[in-house]
């Protein structure tokens, strides 16, 4: 196996911060998409992130409000600042207005790190989606709070959709650069700011990020098509498709991570330079997106296995066929079947073809660094999304927000409407955290499932495809009828169709959690002791008599078996 370098790369000098592979986000535009939709979906991998659906309703605030920052990661209070005097509903990363934003982390450059600064990335989106009714606004307040505040976290990649548009905007800090303030009688830091690109995914295109910058050169102003943020006035012009902080390149070239003209400038080159890290553990992920919806992948598979690095892929690429939210739902539960990097086809399979390797990624023995593939379904993600926005349709019943708890393979995406008034029981904020189990969480019901299909997965995966595929299908073939039902609702009583929508979708989330409590006894039962009990129409077989039949006992696969050979010779070989 190749020698895989550290997580912590040097490259030219400058250490880079490489975070831990966490995340993964898909962006479609609307002539993309079977309907007309588009689409942000977003998996919060972490080993610490609990899966819980976040609950911001409207609120009008008197002159003079406060809200506290607290730091995504942590929880750690950053600091104040003001509030607006109004802010919109938010339900999970989607606002009433069709407004979702997602993120992956890319780390970049390691002294670009703002010690004064009080908005995360995750202070970030919330704030954005409280104060914005477009795509665009969402920017043009992100950028604001960070030049007026700072940005207290490492490189950022941000999608960010509405129900026309999509735009990936990048940002990283700029370094602590104190001085004493007469005035204020203190250090402050005169650097403060972000340097950042934002560009807008072309129509009929697709993209995608996982914690790696994927901005590379971009036009620069021209006040037509792109513009820095001296214009960024302009930001509501439609035919704008790039912005970005006027010192983007100067900043590079002031700190010596760039000294080329200002045409060939590349943004990731300068600020997260690509590294074989970057390359297999976090670009793989978005080669596998692009895989499933493009023909020609193949040609970058060097550069996704980390092995060609100059072969980089584009931003976004056209799609062979427009895609639907089923799509989206299939793609997040990549392991990369399909590819010499399967991790279900190796020795660490163990005997059950488990596509999943425990944390973490990178390991060593005798001296020699290994390493683990991050593929885009994990064990340690928290809850993943798919943020529909459809722009034929009043706001509160134009987004669905394709929600799931726990690992996107074995998740159930439930329909959450944009509009609701509160949010299931089971999937709310407050109902169990990580160190604190509830038997009405969500979180909890999906991960003691997924958990016992760990033990067994080539088995028990299927009993769980078969449920998963039945509830999430129902769903979509649910939505024409919920959507007409709710519309005609909307034309005479907004509230009662808020209601009405608020109904079906606690139902169905609730619904959801029942039938996974069912499915975690009815695997059990099944496999209990490593025999399968025999069935048959869904009803487990009895004798005559009433008593369980002799169950199969399926054993280990050939392959298995062979490998146990070969490691213990005539150990357990039977004399003749």
């Amino acid at each position: 196996m190749k020698k895989a370098p550290l997580i912590l790369n040097l490259i030219a000098g400058i250490t880079l911060i490489k975070p831990a592979s966490a995340c993964t986000n898909y962006l479609v535009t609307k002539s993309a998409s079977t309907d007309g939709s588009t689409f942000i979906s977003y998996a919060a991998d972490s080993h610490i992130r609990y899966g819980e659906l976040y609950f911001k309703p409207r609120a009008k605030w008197p002159a003079g409000s406060m809200v506290t920052i607290y730091d995504r990661g942590t929880n750690k209070p950053l600091g104040q600042i003001t509030q607006f005097s109004e802010t919109y509903q938010v339900i999970g990363f989607m606002n009433e207005y069709q407004v979702a934003i997602g993120e992956t982390t890319f780390g970049g450059i390691e002294e670009l790190m703002d010690t004064t600064a009080i908005i995360d990335y995750g202070s970030l989106m919330f704030l954005a989606l409280q104060r914005a009714k477009t795509a665009r606004e969402a920017i043009k307040v992100m950028v604001g709070l960070v030049e007026q505040y700072g940005y207290a976290s490492s490189g950022e990649s941000f999608s960010i959709g509405d129900p026309n548009e999509v735009w990936i905007l990048e940002m990283i800090a700029k370094k602590t650069n104190l001085k004493y303030d007469k005035k204020l009688k203190g250090n402050i830091n005169i650097d403060r700011g972000a340097i950042w690109v934002a560009v807008r995914i072309p129509d009929g295109y697709i993209s995608a990020h996982a914690n790696q910058a994927r901005i590379q050169q971009f036009p620069l102003e021209n006040l037509k098509t792109s513009i820095s943020s001296k214009n960024l006035h302009l930001i509501n012009n439609p035919d704008i498709n790039v912005i970005y902080s006027y010192d983007v390149i100067d900043y590079a070239r002031k700190h010596g991570y760039y000294n080329g003209v200002d045409t060939e400038f590349n943004f990731s080159n300068a600020y997260n330079p690509i590294t074989f890290d970057g390359a297999r553990f976090c670009e793989a992920r978005v080669w596998a997106f692009f895989n499933h919806a493009a023909d020609d992948m193949d040609k970058f598979w060097d550069y996704a296995k980390g092995e060609n690095l100059k072969n980089r892929m584009p931003l976004y690429i056209k799609p062979n066929r427009k895609l639907s939210v089923l799509d989206l739902m299939s793609f997040k539960r990549d392991h990369l079947e399909g590819t010499e990097l399967d991790m279900s086809k190796d020795v660490g399979a163990g005997p059950h073809g488990l596509p999943y390797r425990w944390r973490p990624l990178t390991w060593s023995v005798n001296g020699e660094n290994y390493f683990h593939e991050r593929v885009t379904a994990t064990q340690q993600t928290g809850f993943s999304f798919i943020a529909q926005m459809r722009s034929w349709l009043p706001a509160p019943i134009g987004g669905i927000f394709w929600f799931g708890v726990d690992d996107a393979a074995s998740t159930v995406y439930v329909p959450i409407y944009c509009g609701i008034n509160r949010v299931p029981e089971s999937y709310a904020e407050g109902n169990g955290d990580m160190l604190t189990y509830s038997p009405t969480s969500a979180f909890w019901v999906f991960n003691r499932v997924a958990h016992f299909a760990y033990l067994r997965y080539d088995l028990i995966i299927k009993d769980i495809n078969k449920i998963q595929n039945e509830l999430e299908t129902k769903f979509i073939a649910y939505t024409p009828a919920v959507d007409a039902a709710a519309l005609k609702l909307y034309e005479t009583n907004p509230e009662l169709a808020t209601e009405f929508l608020t109904d079906y979708s606690i139902n169905m989330a609730n619904a959801t959690v029942q039938r996974w409590n069912d499915l975690s006894n009815y695997l059990l039962v099944k496999y209990i002791d490593g025999n399968v009990k025999r069935e048959k129409d869904g009803k487990f077989l009895r004798n005559p008599w009433g008593f369980s039949i002799d169950p199969s006992q399926p054993g280990y696969k050939k392959e298995w078996l062979e490998t146990i050979v070969k490691e213990t010779g005539d150990k357990f070989k039977e004399p003749q």
